[in-house]
Parts: C-alpha cells; structure tokens; sequence
C-alpha cells in the first residue's frame, strides 16, 4: 500500500498539469494539494512540494486565505515530519501576513504565536518577545480575548527571563502598567519569585517556586523548556566567577 501513495500523487499531479493546460487553474490547485496529501503518506519533501505549487496558483489568483490554509499545511510538516523549525517558521510567517492582508487577525495571531515559540525554542528570544508583546496588546482591544493577554505577557517574561534579569524586571514592570490583571495575576507572581531567586543565585529557591506553581497549574513543555535553560545558567553561574 505504502508504494501506491507516490504513484497516486504522481497521477494527480499529472491531472493538475491538464486541468492548469485546460485553464483550470483552481481544479489545478485542487490537484496538487490531493497530490501533497498522498505524498504526505510516503515522502513529505513531495508533499511539500507539491503543496507549494497550489500556493503558487492561489496567490497568483488572488486567493490568499486559501494559500494562508496551505502554508500552515506545510508548516505542520516541517515541524512534526521533516523536525525543520526554521522552514516551520518560514511558512507560519508567510500564512500570517497574507490573513493579515485579508484581515482575519485571528487567524494571523494563532500562526504568529507558533512563530513566536518556535523562534523562543530556537534562542531568538527577541523575536518571541516582539510577536508575543504585539500579540497581548491586540488581545486586550478584543472582549473574547482579554484574557488571553495575561498568557501572551507570562511568555514574553519567561523569554526575557532567558536573556537577562534587568530587562526582564523592567518589562514585567511594563505588561503590569499596560494590563492591570497581569499584575493580580499568578503568572505574574511566578516570575517576579523566580527574578529573586536568580538575583539570590540561589537555585533551590527557584526550583521550589517552580514546583509550588506547578502543583497548581502544570507548565507546557514549552516554558518547562526555556525555564530548563533559565536554571542551567543560574547552576552555571558561580563557576563563571
């Protein structure tokens, strides 16, 4: 069964140069993303590129929401098939700016904010703290999501906490005057008990805060990871003197 995936792509993509031939250019499309899907079964480099020339078509129409849907696609496959964060990046990003150009802000966020955890997992902290700054504030002009602000300021603190304590006090100092309900916040709390612990350089003292917080409310793998890295350069400070 595993062989027959290739050649079923290979047969739509086949289809998809007759109907492009025929100037059908959206049953073109079509064809090339059922290419991609059967290729995802088997080579996910084919799918990729297979998906890419429907992308190709649907922006060359015009039709940028669709191409933003596909982008993802090929996201989602570099970051679980092909384990490439920067090609992962790369589409989320590209998805982002066409919803923004079609005003679905929504939709644009939610790629942003993988962009912002992949660039955070990849030590492009800066990046993370821009999109997930950008991200909080037009969370806070919208009702539905309000609430979400106070993750997206907890993440770009943990980003700032993996580059240096003194921004990072500042900046907590900064999301508390721009979003009240941060500052109540247990989030909040978390890091300014962990921004103590590293000025005390005393690691016991922020692994008890971290496992006090997380008997509560259990942390993502993804700030485990970065509060991981914030730990090892505490433990690895006195050995810098």
């Amino acid at each position: 069964m595993a062989k027959k995936w290739p050649q079923a792509g290979k047969a739509f993509e086949e289809a998809a140069l007759l109907q492009i031939a025929l100037g059908s250019k959206h049953e073109g499309a079509t064809h090339y993303v059922e290419a991609g899907n059967c290729y995802r079964k088997a080579d996910a480099n084919a799918a990729v590129s297979a998906i890419h020339k429907a992308i190709e078509i649907y922006t060359d129409m015009g039709r940028f929401n669709i191409a933003a849907k596909h982008h993802i696609t090929v996201a989602e496959i570099y970051e679980n098939e092909l384990s490439d964060m920067e090609k992962a990046v790369q589409n989320y990003e590209q998805a982002a700016d066409y919803y923004k150009g079609e005003e679905s802000n929504s939709s644009a966020n939610k790629c942003l904010l993988k962009v912002a955890q992949f660039s955070a997992t990849l030590e492009n902290y800066e990046k993370a703290i821009e999109i997930y700054e950008q991200v909080a504030v037009s969370s806070m002009d919208n009702s539905l999501l309000k609430y979400s602000a106070k993750d997206h300021f907890f993440r770009a603190s943990i980003c700032h906490l993996c580059m240096d304590t003194a921004n990072a006090t500042l900046a907590v100092k900064k999301y508390e005057e721009m979003f009240p309900a941060f500052a109540d916040s247990r989030e909040c709390k978390l890091v300014k008990k962990l921004l103590e612990a590293i000025e005390a350089e005393n690691v016991d003292q922020f692994t008890e805060v971290l496992k006090e917080y997380d008997s509560i409310s259990r942390l993502d793998p993804f700030l485990t990871t970065l509060l991981v890295r914030v730990k090892k350069q505490l433990s690895a400070e006195p050995d810098l003197c």
